[in-house]
This record gives structure tokens, sequence and C-alpha cells, in this order.
């Protein structure tokens, strides 16, 4: 088994999951999903040990095998050179007409024969290998989305990618040309076309440079750049990439056929162009075209707008406004419950009003192994509520695992469970149980609310809303993976053994708008949390009007700035 450190097995998965598993993602397994967590695209280190060790015992096969054919293809080409300088004499001697026969019959079933075993030999090479796990394509298709995804969100560049970079740091070896094609490939089958451009340039550019032979060509690469320039409207590049082709392959029937397509388009663009400029003349429809005008910049959308904050937030680029940070402190918490004032807890807010507060060694390191071994085999992929329906469903915007833990089923479980209890002071009567995840690779949950709308099917109806929700860091994250607030501009980044908390609905059971918050793509690292989300229903039990422990600013209002991201 293999044993690397977490920035280096994070980059080794990435590059394996663009290389080795684009390699092997045509065999399938009945799970798939691997890169919805990265517990589960560990087990394909094994795989990719296994493939070494057999590809080591079969290019030894293999070379005693080709040795065969190279003495076979050897005796053709001599007794067909002999033959061919003296055609009527060579094949008047019943010896070399036997053994001509001889080789095209025999010998070539031999030869045939001796291809098809080492074939069929390299395609069943692990598949017969009950113990090992395969990725799928809709593994290949996850993980190259996951890649675009960090692109997009942590700015980086596609040729820093491309040479095993991410921020600035070298975590791998280069990617290779197929590499690329690959990636690219599975990007323009997912009809994600700009990325998948930026991706087969980058293929161009390193097939020039390497100089290796490939199962495809250059010719190949062309005609996914000059098609993916057409899907994204730039005919006229599309046109200059299918000229490329013909000058490489003049008989190449595609490129043939779209250069006049291509040629049409852009004259009827250009004559469309001229008359809007002249301001006459009917366009296809018969309607006169009017004078084109300056075009207005485009207004963004609420979602478009809330993709821009949430982003700077994942970077850490958006600082808190001075009229939070001077009211932000860290105290020992003693007064939540009388356990508290023999251990307590160390806490410190991020930020007032609401609170978002975070306590510290909340999780020993042994509490952390026994959950991840308790959760691994439950894990499946997560799942968020339809609001229509209130079921569960995948969905693209989250891309992890998890798992639930009862109390009942380990004393560990249920410690943490009345640890939780004492540093809220909340019941735990209407707690769901405890949910275990593992982000995926570029791992991320889009920005969502907690709690149930009025429109919405509410999380477990009889017990109420959700009231509060803590949630515990089970691993330091190298680069990525903040729990970001986008409504107030907070960003906050995993510590192992820490939880965050805050309350998701106001004292009069609205739900609190301001929590809104969005789990950050992992860039390195392996991201481990635990939640726990508490109800309403049996906290009026324990304090009839108001909760004993109520964080301060609820008593005391403090303004809420709006955050620079937003204004």
């Amino acid at each position: 088994m293999f044993v690397f450190s977490e920035p280096r097995k994070m980059a080794l998965l990435l590059r394996f999951t663009i290389s080795c598993l684009l390699l092997s993602c045509h065999w399938s397994w009945t799970n798939a999903e691997l890169f919805t967590a990265i517990s589960d695209v560990e087990p394909l280190l094994e795989t990719h040990k296994r493939i070494i060790d057999d590809l080591d015992e079969y290019i030894l096969k293999e070379e005693e095998r080709l040795n065969v054919l190279k003495r076979h293809l050897n005796i053709y080409k001599r007794e067909h050179e002999i033959a061919m300088e003296d055609i009527p004499n060579y094949l008047g001697n019943p010896i070399n007409a036997f053994t001509l026969i001889k080789r095209l019959t025999s010998d070539l079933d031999h030869i045939e024969h001796s291809i098809e075993i080492g074939t069929d030999y390299i395609k069943n090479l692990t598949v017969n290998h009950a113990d090992v796990k395969y990725p799928t394509l809709e593994d290949l298709a996850g993980a190259a989305q996951a890649l675009t995804r960090l692109q997009e969100t942590y700015y980086l560049e596609v040729s820093e990618l491309a040479e095993g970079r991410l921020n600035g740091v070298n975590y791998s070896a280069p990617m290779s040309a197929g590499d690329c094609y690959e990636l690219g490939k599975a990007l323009y089958n997912e009809k994600d076309y700009t990325n998948a451009l930026a991706w087969m340039k980058e293929a161009m550019r390193k097939y020039k440079e390497e100089n290796q032979p490939y199962l495809f060509k250059e010719i190949d690469i062309m005609e996914y750049i000059g098609f993916a320039h057409y899907l994204l409207g730039d005919v006229k590049s599309a046109l200059e990439w299918t000229k490329k082709m013909l000058s490489l392959d003049p008989k190449h029937v595609r490129a043939r056929g779209n250069v006049p397509h291509y040629n049409k388009i852009i004259s009827e663009d250009e004559e469309k162009l001229r008359r809007r400029r002249r301001g006459v003349g009917p366009d296809d429809t018969g309607n006169e075209l009017e004078e084109e005008t300056t075009q207005k910049p485009a207004t963004l959308t609420p979602y478009a707008k809330e993709r821009k904050v949430y982003e700077k937030l994942c970077r850490g680029e958006v600082d808190l406004p001075q009229e939070i940070t001077k009211t932000l402190t860290c105290r020992y918490l003693t007064e939540a419950h009388p356990f508290l004032r023999l251990a307590a807890v160390k806490m410190e807010y991020m930020y007032r009003n609401p609170d978002i507060v975070v306590f510290y060694d909340v999780l020993s390191d042994q509490e952390i192994d026994h959950i991840k071994r308790m959760a691994k085999p439950r894990f499946k992929r997560a799942t968020v509520h339809d609001p229509k329906t209130g079921e569960l469903v995948p969905a693209h915007y989250r891309i992890s695992k998890s798992g639930w833990l009862k109390d009942e089923e380990s004393s560990i479980v249920a410690r943490v469970s009345r640890r939780v209890a004492h540093f809220t002071g909340l019941s735990m009567t209407s707690a769901e149980e405890l949910q275990v995840v593992n982000y995926g690779i570029g791992g991320h949950y889009e920005p969502h609310f907690d709690f149930a709308r009025k429109q919405e099917t509410a999380f477990g109806k009889a017990n109420g809303n959700r009231i509060a929700t803590v949630l515990f860091y089970m691993s330091n994250v190298a680069q990525g993976g903040a729990t970001v607030f986008t409504e107030l501009g907070l960003s906050v980044f995993p510590v192992r053994g820490a939880a965050v908390y805050w309350l998701n609905l106001h004292p009069s059971g609205e739900g609190d708008l301001a929590t809104r918050h969005a789990a950050c793509p992992v860039l390195t690292g392996s991201k481990w949390v635990c939640n726990k989300w508490i109800h309403q229903g049996g906290q009026e039990l324990i304090h009839p009007c108001n909760l004993e422990y109520q964080p301060e600013s609820m008593r005391r209002k403090i303004p809420r700035p709006i955050p620079k991201s937003s204004r």
C-alpha cells in the first residue's frame, strides 16, 4: 500500500485521474461516482499498482512474442526479395512454392493467433481481478469538470495546470499531450466547448514539443479545435483551423465539407453587417433592419452576482468591515453547560449578528479516526432536498459522499452529540444523526440554506425546522475548501478538530437569510467534515422563552454592514 503526504497524495490523485483513469475508464465498476469522494479515489492506487505489475509481466511476454514475429517477418522479407529477382524461376521450384503457400496459410494463422493473444491479453489484463476498482466514464467526466471548476474558481491557467502547478506550487509531473487531449475530449462531450478548446490547444502545443507516438494525430486535435470554435460562434477561426487540416490531409472528408459551409455563414454574416451599417434592406425574414445601436453592458443576474462573491470568498480576497472586526473576540466558553466549568471550550467569534462561532479542539484525533472508519463503508453520493418533494436527490452542485452515524451505534458518536449539547446549550432530542462527508476531486457545495423556506418541504417536518448547524472539520485542507457566507462576506477555513456553529433561525422562527453559505472547491488536500443539524423540537422544553445561552449579539443588536464584495 502507498503512503503519501496529504499535498502529494492529492496531486497524485489529480494526475492519476487525468492520465491512468483516462486509459481505464472504459471498464465499469458497479458503484461508480468515484470522483465524488477522495476516500473512494485512494483505492484506485491499488488498481494502479496491479496494472504496473501486470504490464511488467505482459511486456516480458510481449517481447518474446514480438521476437518470434520479427523472425517470421525477416524470413518473409528475405524470401520476397529473392522471389522478385526471378519470379518464374523462384516459383518453379516446388519447395519455394510449397513454403510460400505454407507461409500464407498455417504460418499466417500462427501469426494472426499470436497477435490476437497479445490483444486479448492486454484487453483483459486486469478486468478479471475482482479485488480492484475501476473508474467509469462518469468518473472521467466528473474529474474533468472538477479541474475546470478549480481553474475558474481559483483563476488557474490551463498552461499551469498542464505543468502540474497549483497556484504556483509544483505538485506533480507535467501532463502529457495525451492527458490534455483526453481531458479536452471529456469536456467536449460534456458540451463545455470553451474549456475543451483551451485543453485541446494545450494538447497541440505539447504534441509538437513531445514528438511522441500517440493513438491520435495532430489532425485529430485540429478537428476538435476547429469545431469547438464553430460551436462557440467563431466561424472565422473554425475556417482557419479547417484549412490547416486540409493542408495536412487534402482528402479529409469532414474538412472538405465544412469549408464551403463556413464560407457561406461568413458571407451571410458580412452581408447582414453591411446592411445594418447602411440601415437599409430587409433581413432574411423580410423585416427592415434598423441601424445598429450601442450595446449596453449586460446586467448580471442575482445568481451571477452571488457567484462572483462566492469565488472571491473562496480565494480569500474579501476582508470584513472594520465595524465587524472590532467586535470580534476570543474567549473560553464556560456558561452553556455545567460540564464546561470543568472543561472550558476555546471559542472565537468570526462574525456578529448573526453570530458565527468557531469552537476549537472539540474533536480529538482518536474520535476523528473512529468516525471516518465507521462512515466509509456507508458512503453514498451526497444528496440535496428537492424543494418541491422533500426527497433526497443527487445534484451537480454538491460533489461529495456522505454517511450517517447514530448515537446508539457508538459511544464515541454519542459523546460527540453530548459535546454539541454542552457548547450550544441546545437539546439533541430532535437533532439529526451525525452526517460524515468527504469531498471529491474539486469537491464543493454551492450557496444554500440549511433551513427550509416556506415554499419548501421542511427537513424532518415533525421536529420543525433546523434551528442550528454545527460543522466539524476533521482535516486541514492545504488549499481551498473554505466555508463561506456569501451574504456576510465571511470565509472560514478548515482547522482539524474545530467546529463552526451558527443559528439558522431568528427567535421568531423565521429563517435567517444572512446564513446562506457554501463549501468552496477543494484545490489541494482531502476535506473531511461532519455535521450535526439541530431542529426546533424540544428546545422550548429547556428554555420556554429564551435560550439560557444566547449569543450576546442577539441581546444587543449590532448593525449589520454590507460586505465589501457586495458594494
